[in-house]
């Protein structure tokens, strides 16, 4: 019941683009999140989609995270996570339309699943250079494998534990473009929020997704919201949108998209 009364809530505080006063925000809602194009890309990112979901194999799946609310089993079925774990298409037409209107030249993904999101952040920007995170070896290789199908050649994926990279890779990255997708534990999310710090700019966008999948991460959310370092964020209920930008006054937006 708590993702429904949170989604409630979210609809009686939420707006479209006319309770946006900031001109960055309200420029981000018309020209990106109700974007009408009917993009080529598209048709890419449903190909992508329709060849994992026609997928019947089985692949043994490490799970670091905060575990599945589908699968008991860590025997799965890749037709099965595409449905379920993977980004909706809707949400990767989004996140698409996100990566070509601020046009980061480095990405970071925490959490590559099968590479759904991945491939939507590639086309974005495709002289983008992605860093993509997964901890379970065979998800990381049913997305690469499923990236160069389609020819993505931006994307670097890296079989790692999370945080053991960003300790150690943070020092010398300033990634434009975070999407964290990674553990859906407040623990995790807050651990890799301070440990990206360092990398951020003034155009910095961080992109959280499932900030009301439980109290937990609702939590979270309030937590990076109030950060000093944060001036806007919006929730988009599904993504938890962050900006750092100095020019900007401290301000939160619930969006519909």
């Amino acid at each position: 019941m708590g993702i429904i009364r949170s989604y409630f809530k979210f609809l009686i505080k939420s707006t479209n683009e006319h309770g946006v006063h900031s001109p960055f925000v309200f420029d981000l809602v018309t020209k990106c999140f109700y974007d009408k194009t009917k993009y080529p890309e598209y048709s890419i990112l449903k190909s992508y989609r329709k060849s994992l979901i026609e997928n019947k194999n089985f692949i043994e799946v490490t799970d670091f995270g905060a575990g599945s609310r589908v699968f008991k089993s860590n025997r799965r079925q890749i037709s099965k996570i595409a449905k379920t774990a993977g980004i909706s298409q809707k949400r990767a037409e989004l996140l698409f339309r996100i990566t070509k209107y601020f046009q980061p030249e480095t990405i970071l993904e925490i959490g590559t699943s099968l590479g759904l999101a991945t491939s939507a952040l590639a086309l974005g920007n495709k002289k983008s250079a992605i860093n993509t995170l997964e901890g379970c070896p065979n998800t990381m290789a049913i997305a690469k494998n499923q990236s160069q199908l389609q020819n993505l050649n931006n994307i670097e994926f890296i079989n790692t534990e999370f945080s053991s990279y960003l300790e150690t890779a943070t020092g010398n990255c300033d990634w434009k473009l975070i999407y964290f997708d990674g553990n859906h534990s407040k623990q995790a999310t807050l651990e890799y929020f301070e440990l990206l710090l360092p990398t951020i700019t003034n155009e910095t966008v961080w992109i959280f997704d499932d900030i009301h999948w439980s109290k937990d991460m609702e939590e979270a959310w309030e937590t990076i919201k109030n950060h000093p370092k944060v001036t806007v964020t919006i929730d988009t209920f599904q993504w938890g949108i962050v900006f750092f930008r100095t020019e900007q006054e401290k301000e939160h937006f619930i969006i519909r998209t």
